[in-house]
């Protein structure tokens, strides 16, 4: 019964990821005759069947560009930077559409122990890190076998040696994995939709405008308090907005 449940699940995906298939390529042809509203709402209908791929997400973004529509075109863009980190094409893409925003915001640089940190850990993900520690620790515990039950000295203490290289890399990598986790779990990016949006220094309509904002910056979301965001941008600026008024990544 089990098995026959499977088999139905695994053909209902694949009849819908042909349907996909078949709906992606509507909307390209759309998209080469210049209809871009059309391909836009085609594209759509795929990710209504929650399918995302960043093939996806870089033509929606392209269509939105084409029609000049700047918040949507950088926050597909973003979503496609998700999935393929090393794409260049959507980098490229991405640049020429945050060309047309109009908030100029510099980015501070991070410190320079800091930015190394960062980067080092950003090489693999918290899964691959942990999957090294993992791993050093058993090729610890099997060298330190081998330095137990060894009878020459420089078996034993070549074992020993490299057991002990093993579990100082087991104690790197876990930390790496844990920072790695930090990292994403404080990285809440998302988009500001609103075509002019005040940035407030409390979370109410009352308080004081801090600064304002426009379609297409992309923020940092550091809390929430009912309907308004707490938001950072790369200068270093902060305060309040409607949620709204900004779309998460």
């Amino acid at each position: 019964m089990k098995q026959t449940f499977y088999i139905l699940i695994l053909l209902f995906c694949s009849v819908l990821n042909a349907q996909n298939d078949v709906i992606f390529e509507k909307a390209n042809t759309l998209y080469n005759e210049g209809k871009y509203a059309e391909a836009i709402d085609t594209y759509k209908n795929i990710l209504d069947t929650k399918h995302h791929s960043a093939a996806l997400y870089f033509n929606l973004a392209n269509a939105h560009y084409k029609l000049n529509n700047i918040a949507p075109s950088i926050y597909y863009y973003e979503k496609a930077l998700q999935l393929e980190p090393n794409d260049q094409d959507i980098k490229n893409n991405l640049a020429f559409a945050n060309n047309m925003t109009i908030d100029a915001i510099d980015t501070v640089p991070e410190a320079g122990l800091k930015r190394l940190l960062n980067k080092t850990t950003n090489i693999m993900s918290f899964d691959t890190w942990a999957i090294m520690a993992i791993v050093s620790v058993f090729c610890s515990v099997i060298l330190f076998l081998m330095y137990y039950f060894a009878y020459s000295t420089l078996k034993k203490r070549l074992s020993f040696i490299g057991s002990f290289v093993f579990l100082a890399w087991m104690l790197i990598s876990l930390s790496f994995a844990f920072h790695n986790y930090n990292l994403v779990q404080k990285d809440k990016p998302a988009i500001i939709f609103a075509n002019e949006s005040k940035v407030k220094s409390e979370p109410n309509t009352r308080s004081e405008e801090s600064f304002r904002l426009h379609e297409g910056t992309k923020v940092q979301v550091l809390e929430t308090v009912d309907d308004w965001k707490k938001i950072k941008l790369a200068d270093g600026k902060t305060g309040w907005i409607e949620t709204k008024d900004i779309k998460a990544l």
